[in-house]
C-alpha cells in the first residue's frame, strides 16, 4: 500500500557557483526579528534577503546558529556583518568575540522547518503528468471480480497488463489535457491517483489473461480505464532539494493550478510549460511576471486599452502604444520535473496570481 507521503523540503547547502553570488539586503531589512510560530527559513530569509533562496550563505555555521534547523519561535535575531562586509544572522545580541557557552534546547518547540509540507505532500502525492504514449501503451483497469461499475478498498481488480506479482501499483484518473499555450497542443495530461494496490496474479497479454490486483488503498472511486502505473515511477522524491536559481534560458508560462482555480497564492501548486527538455530541475526557483496593462493614446488622452473604444483600438491595431513592463509578483520552487511540463509549489506572492501569468529566471 502507498502509504501517505511525508516529505520535508529543506535546502541543502548550495553549489558553489550559487554561495558565491553576492548577497543582496532587502531595501527595508531589519536589524533583528524574532522568530514566530508558523515561520519558515524561507520567510525568515525573504525578510533579509532579495534572493531568499542564497539563505545558506545569510545563516553561515557560527557559535550562534550552528544549525540554522534548530532555532525556535522566541527566539531573537540579529543582523550582522562579517570582517568582509558580508551579512550574516545570529541569534541574541551580536557579540564582537564569540565565547564558549553552554547550549539549551528548547523541548516544548518544533524547530522552524524551511516549507512546511502538510500542505505540499497531499499534491506530491495524489498529482502527476502522463504522456500521450503512457496513455496509448499503458496498463489500465478492466474490471473487478465483483462486478461493480467502480471499486474501493478490499477489492480485485483485473488489468491489461503484465504486472509483476508482489509489486505495488498506483492506479490514476485522467483529468484535463494540459495544452501549450503558443502551440496549443497536448504536452501532458494531469491525473490524479485514485488507489493504490499490490499485484497478486500475473497476467499475460499475448493470451489476453489479464494481471490482478487487490487494491489497499483507495482514495477515489477507481472505474474501468484507469491507468495503472508503478507507485515508484513518478513518485519518488528527494527528501531534501538543492534550491538554485534556474536556467537562464527558460521563458514558460503557468498553464494549471491543482485546486482547479485560475487564481492561487503561496502554497498552492501550479504546472508550467516548462520541463526535462527546457533544462528545468528540481529545486529551481523562478520567478512569477505579469505583463502590466496597455495603454492606448486618444483624443482624449492615454486610457488602458480595455477601456479604450472599439475605434480607438482598431486605428491603433494594436493592444499597446507602449510596450509595457513585466512585473515580478512571486517566486516558486519546482518539485516534481516531467520532459514538457513541471511542478512547482509558489513560495511567495505580492498578489493573487493568475493563469498565464510568465515565468523566467529570477
Amino acid at each position: 500500500m502507498l502509504k501517505r507521503i511525508t516529505l520535508t523540503i529543506f535546502c541543502l547547502i548550495l553549489p558553489l557557483s550559487v554561495i558565491a553570488d553576492e548577497l543582496q539586503l532587502t531595501q527595508n531589512a531589519p536589524k533583528s526579528y524574532v522568530v514566530k510560530k508558523g515561520d519558515t527559513l524561507w520567510d525568515i530569509s525573504a525578510k533579509f534577503l532579495q534572493q531568499p533562496w542564497l539563505w545558506p550563505k545569510l545563516w553561515r555555521i557560527n557559535p550562534e546558529i550552528q544549525n540554522p534547523h534548530l532555532i525556535y519561535p522566541g527566539e531573537a535575531l540579529n543582523l550582522v556583518f562579517d570582517e568582509n562586509g558580508q551579512p550574516m544572522l545570529v541569534k541574541g545580541k551580536p557579540a564582537i568575540k564569540w565565547s564558549p557557552k553552554v547550549r539549551t534546547s528548547l523541548k516544548d518547540q518544533n524547530p522552524v522547518e524551511t516549507i512546511s509540507l502538510n500542505v505540499l505532500s497531499p499534491f506530491v502525492k495524489y498529482d502527476t503528468v502522463l504522456s500521450e504514449a503512457e496513455l496509448e501503451n499503458g496498463s489500465y483497469i478492466l474490471g473487478s471480480d465483483e462486478g461493480y461499475k467502480s471499486s474501493v478498498d478490499g477489492v480485485k481488480l483485473y488489468v491489461n497488463g503484465d504486472l509483476s506479482v508482489g509489486k505495488s501499483y498506483g492506479v490514476y484518473q485522467k483529468a484535463d489535457a494540459i495544452l501549450s499555450p503558443t502551440t496549443e497542443e497536448v504536452i501532458g495530461y494531469h491525473a490524479r491517483l485514485v488507489g493504490t494496490g499490490k499485484a497478486i496474479r500475473q497476467g499475460d497479454k499475448t493470451t489476453k489473461t489479464p494481471s490482478t490486483i487487490y487494491v489497499e488503498g483507495a482514495v477515489r472511486e477507481i472505474r474501468s480505464g484507469d491507468i495503472v502505473k508503478p507507485v515508484n515511477e513518478g513518485q519518488l522524491l528527494p527528501s531534501f532539494f538543492t534550491m538554485q536559481a534556474a536556467n537562464s534560458a527558460i521563458q514558460g508560462t503557468i498553464i494549471k493550478a491543482s485546486n482547479g482555480m485560475r487564481e492561487f497564492g503561496k502554497l498552492e501548486v501550479v504546472f508550467i510549460d516548462q520541463g526535462l527538455s527546457h533544462g528545468v530541475k528540481q529545486g529551481d526557483v523562478l520567478s512569477v511576471n505579469r505583463l502590466s496593462p496597455g495603454v492606448v493614446e486618444t483624443n482624449d488622452g492615454p486610457v488602458y486599452t480595455t477601456d479604450a473604444s472599439r475605434w480607438n483600438r482598431m486605428v491603433n491595431n494594436a493592444e499597446s502604444d507602449y510596450q509595457m513592463p513585466k512585473e515580478a509578483i512571486g517566486k516558486m520552487m519546482v518539485f516534481k520535473v516531467f520532459e514538457q511540463v513541471s511542478m512547482a509549489i509558489i513560495l511567495s506572492s505580492e498578489k493573487p496570481l493568475r493563469l498565464e501569468d510568465s515565468v523566467t529566471a529570477p
